[in-house]
């Protein structure tokens, strides 16, 4: 079986796809990535995976620019002729359905900050992109979605037919990897932290979305009651990026040591407005963290209210803080909820169930 992978981002596939590719090439497939080159083009060829290059402006509304890039993947997927199209994101999907395969899986992997504000602009690219999807996905044989509500947002919009419908919960996280582990007192050394106050970390973009403001502003409710860690790039691609006033909080810019990172906190927040299913959570799950975040899509899939953290309103900084305090005083409860994540980690989100999932379905796609 021969089989290409299409996202906007080789950094998409590489961090997030790769373990489906890597099994697929063990199983004797022939496996393809077509992607912009970036950082991680050159690294798929170490896994036995080709690498093909499309050019493409992740922003551009320009049409004339989108042609050319559909014409460029057209031409690319004929070269490859693959068993398999999969392709990831809103404009790959989108345009990979205009390929010419045979068989095309599209994943939807969250519907974005367009699907999160009401400004005319938002509006204007939600309807067209709901409508791209509504014309294209007749090409596809299947579209898979991380959570259950963008899921039942397409069906009951008539985006796709239910039948077309497959949902595999999020991209998967690697259990055996991220595991509870003691805390690095090392990397507590590093980041002078005071080891008698219980440390509450946020990783996420700086992007209003979020929820970087509502975890501020709780932070000053609470004040000295903990260390209050953030880790996160400033995405300034994005119309939501901005530069905060950290105030009580350590800001710790990108960072690769996550897992340590992870290990050293006590309580782990993510006040997101709309995720696919966010890896930080599945994370933070996975090494036995209790967890404070959003009753938004894609979050409440990974947290379970009362069993392994607290969800909170969106937007709802009072509640945030008041569900941080909760945890921050009570240590027996910390431990409850640890654990309870951890077991529905392994339980639910392990990346080798996640794997089998898109393994059984390009199996039965083919022997239709």
């Amino acid at each position: 079986m021969k089989i290409a992978f299409l996202s906007h981002l080789d950094l998409n596939l590489f961090l997030f796809r790769l373990p489906i590719m890597k099994e697929l090439v063990n199983l004797n497939h022939k496996v393809y990535a077509v992607i912009p080159k970036g950082e991680y083009f050159e690294k798929f060829k170490d896994f036995g995976i080709i690498s093909f290059e499309y050019k493409i402006k992740r922003s551009s509304l320009n049409p004339f620019n989108e042609i050319s890039t559909i014409l460029n993947i057209q031409n690319i997927i004929k070269k490859i002729n693959p068993d398999i199209l999969h392709t990831f994101m809103h404009k790959p999907n989108i345009y990979g359905n205009l390929s010419g395969t045979k068989n095309i899986i599209n994943t939807v992997t969250g519907l974005g900050s367009f699907f999160v504000h009401n400004d005319q602009k938002s509006k204007m690219v939600r309807y067209a992109i709901e409508n791209l999807y509504r014309i294209t996905t007749k090409f596809s044989k299947k579209v898979v979605f991380q959570n259950s509500d963008d899921m039942a947002y397409f069906i009951k919009k008539g985006i796709i037919k239910e039948d077309k419908a497959v949902l595999i919960k999020s991209s998967g996280v690697d259990t055996d990897y991220f595991k509870p582990e003691p805390k690095d007192e090392e990397l507590t050394r590093e980041l002078k932290i005071n080891k008698n106050k219980p440390i509450v970390l946020m990783i996420a973009r700086v992007i209003k979305d979020k929820g970087v403001e509502e975890y501020i502003r709780a932070t000053e409710i609470l004040k000295n009651k903990a260390n209050f860690l953030y880790v996160g790039d400033v995405d300034k691609g994005n119309k939501n990026a901005f530069v905060p006033d950290w105030k009580d909080v350590k800001y710790l810019g990108f960072r690769k040591d996550i897992k340590q990172l992870i290990s050293i906190c006590d309580v782990f927040v993510l006040p997101s407005y709309r995720e696919g299913i966010p890896r930080t959570l599945l994370e933070a799950a996975a090494m036995g963290k209790p967890i404070v975040t959003t009753d938004a899509v894609g979050c409440r899939e990974v947290v379970e209210n009362n069993k392994n953290g607290f969800l909170v309103p969106i937007k709802d900084h009072v509640k945030l803080a008041k569900k941080i305090e909760i945890l921050i005083n009570n240590n027996e409860l910390r431990e409850r909820f640890g654990k309870y994540s951890r077991e529905k980690a392994v339980k639910e989100f392990d990346i080798k169930l996640v794997v089998s999932q898109y393994i059984k379905l390009y199996e039965e796609l083919l022997n239709v």
